[in-house]
């Protein structure tokens, strides 16, 4: 047993930030040894700060019409960091599939693969996976949802994790996906085949979800049809738990059908062409209705079907046909294999027999995300383990699917080229379209794409790197602000548009009036960055173009950010 401190010889000083530091400690929640072997990634941005430098050329630029998606090739800490300055509260919905740390050299944490007899694995998990998630929270909107696909072996950690990070009472669901219906032959007691995606809103005051359309199976099970609806009927008696006066005394009374008229009411009739019909069982026992009186009254003109065989009725609701159901918390259908849709599609996209391990399914993906933006159909979507870019290749399914303008934002490593030789290409055949290995054409879904790289500037304030850091800033602001076309570049200043909006960018504060002349004809909103060692204020100097133009002095907006972000 190890020896108790004697603090019989502290000085009060030391007592008291003894005292202060117990305080602080949770009391309740997962604790891990962060402090074992910080991240390298996390410990370099106290010395560089990431910026990005676009490629060129891998842009794919199809139209000025179609919405412009961004592939962020480099370490997704360092792609968040950027982000949380042109980004923060702006995303509606983050899906990632991180790293599960099951031991078996998939991972690597300071460059070196984690494996099951490394006794830190799960601390290095948790570091490496809440540093991301708390940059991730600061992008969200405050109705934005995040979803985190895992497995058994750290289930029980992400749930803590992200109780931690977005409040338990944000937790929208934990869903279990079988994405193995064949199981995992080499597990030793229970071949798994399931895999978990855990769904939690910034604020679930504000969170919503929708339904999921109706597979064909489903649909087929309404063949009824009035001049409503397609429709199914079920039993107006309720079954199982909460279906016995005792429970529900309220949902348990008669209801009269006229053998003449066929009409039924629950208002009390007398006479021999009325019949009380009791909620019975088959043994005679009691049971009550689904609805209660005023309810029925509402709905028994075009909700009710009464049959009645040897004497006994049966009353019956129509049940309609609607657009989706709402989604269940366990997923079993052929169409979430990651084999069959996941490494086969792959595999029939590239015409090569092995892409990359354990890609998702498509459609798994396809549904997560509708849950989330069916009525959001210029949704801003966000993967920072993007891998094999299965999020983008769901996006632009959907987008093809209801004519939405959905955005995707997907950042990977290149570690074993998997930017490069799988994500982008993937990327690009469903946008141009492509021929499968079986021979078969596919049109490709058209759009643009924006393909940038994870750079550094010294992250010192000197006013040298204050300099380097805003001419290196073209490609964040033009992130920021969505204007990716350009319209005018000298050494004095930059400007990019959109339909809607310019970008300007100006380095010389001496070039002020050769500016305001080349945005004269510009009547649309512009926003304006302006190079400052000091933050200055430069609306006097803007004041003839007041509610048409806003300024902002970079590079101290954005290295507030890093501040908060790396402190």
């Amino acid at each position: 047993m190890a020896s108790r401190t004697d603090y019989s010889s502290w000085e009060k000083e030391d007592l008291i930030k003894k005292i202060r530091a117990l305080e602080k400690r949770k009391k309740y929640g997962l604790v891990w040894d962060a402090a074992h072997e910080p991240e390298k990634v996390v410990l370099d941005c106290q010395k560089e700060l990431p910026i990005l430098k676009e490629i060129k050329e891998n842009e794919i630029y199809l139209s000025k019409d179609d919405v412009t998606h961004i592939l962020i090739e480099g370490d997704n800490y360092h792609a968040l960091s950027v982000l949380n300055y042109t980004h923060q509260k702006a995303i509606d919905v983050i899906y990632i599939d991180p790293p599960y740390n099951t031991g078996s050299n998939s991972w690597k944490y300071n460059n070196n693969f984690v494996n099951s007899e490394d006794s830190f694995r799960h601390s290095k998990w948790l570091s490496f996976v809440s540093a991301r998630l708390r940059l991730s929270k600061n992008l969200l909107k405050d109705d934005g949802i995040i979803i985190v696909t895992i497995d058994d072996h750290e289930i029980g950690n992400l749930i803590l994790l992200m109780d931690d990070i977005f409040r338990e009472e944000n937790r929208l669901g934990v869903v279990t996906i079988m994405h193995n219906p064949r199981g995992r032959s080499d597990d030793k007691f229970f071949a798994t085949s399931h895999e978990y995606a855990l769904f939690y809103g910034r604020n679930s005051k504000y969170s919503q979800t929708y339904r999921l359309k109706l597979t064909e199976e489903q649909a087929n099970q309404f063949l009824l049809e009035d001049t409503i609806s397609r429709y199914r009927l079920l039993p107006l008696k309720r079954t199982g738990s909460n279906s016995t006066p005792d429970k529900r005394p309220n949902l348990y009374y008669p209801l009269y059908f006229n053998i003449n008229t066929k009409t039924i009411t629950s208002k009390h009739k007398d006479g021999k062409e009325w019949t009380a019909i009791y909620p019975l069982d088959s043994n005679g026992g009691k049971r009550v209705w689904r609805w209660g009186k005023t309810t029925f009254e509402e709905r028994a003109a075009t909700e009710i079907v009464v049959k009645e065989e040897n004497g006994t009725y049966a009353i019956l609701a129509k049940d309609r046909i609607k657009p989706g159901r709402k989604p269940k918390t366990v997923w079993v259908d052929p169409k979430y294999d990651a084999s069959s849709h996941g490494t086969i599609l792959l595999q029939q996209m590239f015409n090569q027999s092995r892409t990359f391990d354990y890609p998702k399914s498509l459609y798994a993906v396809i549904d997560t995300l509708q849950i989330c933006t069916l009525d959001k159909k210029t949704a801003i979507v966000l993967d920072f383990f993007a891998g094999s870019g299965t999020t983008g290749h769901a996006i632009m399914e959907l987008n093809e699917t209801d004519g939405g303008t959905r955005q995707f934002i997907l950042c990977t490593n290149n570690e074993n080229n998997i930017c490069t030789d799988v994500c982008y290409p993937r990327l690009q055949k469903v946008i141009k379209g492509y021929t499968s290995a079986k021979g078969d054409p596919f049109g490709g879904f058209g759009g643009n794409l924006k393909y940038y790289a994870t750079s550094f500037v010294p992250a010192a304030p000197t006013d040298k790197n204050k300099e380097l850091l805003t001419k290196q800033s073209i490609e964040m602001l033009t992130l920021k602000e969505g204007t990716f076309e350009k319209v005018t570049e000298n050494p004095k200043f930059v400007i990019y548009r959109n339909s809607d909006k310019y970008t300007g960018i100006i380095f010389d504060q001496l070039s002020f009036a050769e500016f305001k002349k080349a945005v004269l004809e510009m009547n649309k909103p512009i926003s304006l960055y302006i190079f400052s060692l000091a933050d200055d204020d430069f609306s006097d100097d803007f004041a003839d173009m007041r509610g048409l133009i806003k300024i902002c002095a970079i590079p101290e907006s954005i290295f507030r950010v890093y501040r908060r972000i790396f402190r």
